[in-house]
């Protein structure tokens, strides 16, 4: 799947089966359900793609103090792009 077709299921109701769940975080956050994202982000604490996911989500959410220990337990640098751009990476970083 590409970045163009994982954006193009933003218009269905659910997000696609057949991907990484941190892609189906990222459907779900673009679809303003930040809670349901965040349960996902949750779920596998300590792995670090599901911590930069964590620490995207805290930022967004506006607690950058909280964001930053995500960062760090991902082992990221907190991200100094825009909200938009960040999501682009991390869907761009999963469909691999």
């Amino acid at each position: 799947m590409t970045r163009q077709q994982f954006t193009a299921t933003l218009n269905q109701t659910e997000p696609p089966a057949d991907v990484h769940p941190i892609l189906q975080a990222l459907w779900y956050d673009a679809k303003d359900d930040w809670e349901q994202a965040h349960n996902i982000a949750q779920s596998r604490e300590g792995e670090p793609r599901y911590d930069q996911l964590h620490a995207y989500l805290h930022r967004k959410e506006g607690d950058r103090f909280n964001a930053n220990y995500w960062y760090r337990r991902a082992g990221a640098s907190f991200f100094n792009g825009s909200l938009e751009e960040e999501w682009e990476s991390l869907v761009n970083q999963n469909l691999r």
